[in-house]
Parts: C-alpha cells; structure tokens; sequence
C-alpha cells in the first residue's frame, strides 16, 4: 500500500488514497476549479494542498467532518513542526477553507476571527497608497514576514548569460531578464504570439489574463537564431520545445526548464540564480530606471499594485550604496580619518 498522491492525466488531476483508489471528494473539487477557469499549475497546487491535508488526517487519526477549532490550530502545529514557510501555511489553511465547504456546505469552523471594524492597511506610506477594508471577521492566518527583494547582480546576470550555449536558453533567459516573464509564461509562449511587426508578445498571464509585452530588438534576433538554427521540426505550437532525445520536437516542460538553470546553479556565484530570480531582476531593474508604478504593474502582469511595490521598495543593495555615499561625506566632514591617527 501506498500513501496519498496526485496522479495528472492529461488535464485532470486525481488525489489518489493509501488503497491506490481515487478520492472522490477530493476529484470533485479539483473538477470545479478546473471549471472555474483556473490554470492547471494552480490546480496541480491545490491538489498537493490535499494531499498533505489528507496524511494529517491519517497521522492523527481524524475524519474531515471533525475539523473544529482545536483541530485547526492542530493543524497549524503541525505545519509550523514541519517548518513550512509562513505563506504556505496560509495557502494550505485557504485550501482547507474551500475543500471543507465544498464537502459539508457550511464554514470550517475555527478558519476566520471575530473582528469588526474598518482598518486602513498602509502598503507604502510614500506613495499613499492603503487599502480600505471593512469587515466583521478575518481569514485565521499566520503572521508572514515582509522580505526584500534582491536581485541578481550585474556581475551574476553577465557569468549567467555567458555560460549559455544554447540560443533556445538564452532567449528564455532574456524573456525573464529583459520582459519580465514568469516560467510558465515563458513556457505557455506561442509562435503566433509573436509579433515581429510590431516588436511585442502576447503573453498568457496567471488566471488566463492576457498582456501585450514589447520586446527589445536584441530578444527578436535571438528568438530568430533559435527558430532558424535550432527549433526542432514540429507540429507543437509552443515556441520553446525539447532539442533533443525521445522527447525530440514536445513542449519545453517545467522541469526541463528548471534544469537549464539547475545546471548552472552548481557554480557558487549562481547558487540564487533560479528562473524567478530574473523576474525580480527585470522589475527593479525598471522601477530603478524610474518606470512608473502603474506601468510596471501592466508590464508583470501584477493583479494588485501592492504586489509590484515590492520593487519599487529600496534593496539592500540600494541602502549600502547610499550608505557608503553618505560615510564619505561624514568622514571628510568631521576628519574622521585624521581623527584615527
């Protein structure tokens, strides 16, 4: 016997049990965000979601109809026990709110907190902008704290780029890099997307939201290099496909893509240099070349501005380098160097 999996056929996904069975309940709800329009990756999560909440249940012995505020509280011991990241455990109390109510029509109990009021939620205190809520509880969550966003260095993207050999790899990188593509953008991308008149992409964003990206003339070359030299023959529609072996001419896959960088994360100046890191690279690298805030949102495909604020806040490298500048000024100020003679 094995334990609880997600077994994917096709574009359905199925939470399979110990007794090598589907679960039912578990298939139904998978089925209905399906239905409601959500992409296959955030499906494939959500399965993940229920399978880890399913080996809880086993572990202790629970039947999901018993869930109650203890059991929940229970449930975040558990997951705290297991050092899962603060947002994943608010992912998978989320999952856990929507499968209960999808399997007993009513509210987890113990899954919201009593609150009433209304409560201005400052996002950045420069540029003003807040969010207003009003309401009479509260999603239960746990505290996640805000991190800074660091990306790579010039001297990182330069060794990353140079040990490319591929034109397919290079093109991937640049669309991260210099468009700010997420992976699976990058891996949804079309030929028709591309649009060589006028220079931009069409790109199918989170949730099926559609945003044209331009594109700088340097990708445009190296796109075509890659379909002239490299591209497979092939009847897929995808831009990005496998060069080589018995999955010659198919869909790039995530994890193909993952190896790309894998590869070169091996070196000691690479070993943050994932896909995502390039994204990150590309929005500071636009909000510090003074893109506007709104601009930059469209251009990530970002559904909430509070989200692109995250580059327009000042990095660690930003604070040194004023740091520095500023020392300078204090040191020939107050002869601090003649001082230390």
């Amino acid at each position: 016997m094995k334990g609880w999996r997600v077994d994917r056929k096709g574009g359905h996904f199925a939470v399979v049990g110990p007794d090598g069975r589907e679960d039912v309940a578990c298939g139904g709800f998978l089925d209905r965000l399906l239905l409601r329009g959500l992409s296959l990756h955030t499906v494939e999560a959500y399965a993940y979601d229920l399978v880890l909440m399913n080996r809880w249940l086993d572990s202790s012995r629970l039947q999901l109809a018993e869930m109650n505020t203890d059991r929940v509280h229970e449930f975040l011991a558990w997951e705290r026990g297991r050092n899962s990241r603060p947002k994943s455990i608010n992912r998978r109390l989320h999952t856990l709110r929507l499968f209960f109510h999808h399997v007993a029509q009513r509210e987890l109990p113990g899954g919201t907190v009593l609150r009433r009021g209304i409560r201005l939620s400052h996002r950045d205190r420069e540029l003003g902008l807040q969010r207003i809520r009003v309401f009479e509880s509260q999603r239960l969550r746990v505290k996640e704290a805000r991190t800074i966003v660091e990306p790579l260095t010039v001297e990182q993207v330069n060794e990353l780029l140079g040990s490319l050999r591929r034109y397919r790899d290079l093109a991937i990188a640049y669309l991260m890099l210099l468009c700010g593509l997420r992976s699976q953008e990058v891996l949804n991308l079309r030929v028709s997307d591309i649009d060589l008149e006028d220079r931009r992409l069409r790109v199918q964003g989170k949730g099926g939201k559609e945003r044209a990206v331009p594109v700088p003339p340097l990708l445009m070359k190296v796109i075509a290099k890659y379909s002239r030299l490299e591209r497979p023959r092939s009847k897929s529609t995808q831009v990005f496909l496998v060069m080589q072996g018995a999955k010659k001419g198919q869909p790039m896959t995530r994890a193909g893509l993952r190896k790309v960088f894998r590869t070169r994360r091996k070196r000691p100046a690479l070993a943050n240099a994932n896909p995502h890191r390039l994204r990150h690279t590309f929005g500071t690298d636009m909000a510090r070349s003074g893109v506007r805030l709104p601009i930059l949102q469209r251009m990530m495909g970002h559904a909430f501005a509070e989200t692109t604020l995250q580059y327009v806040n000042i990095s660690m490298v930003d604070v040194a380098a004023e740091f520095h500048r500023a020392a300078a000024k204090l040191e020939h100020r107050y002869d601090l160097v003649g001082g230390a003679r």
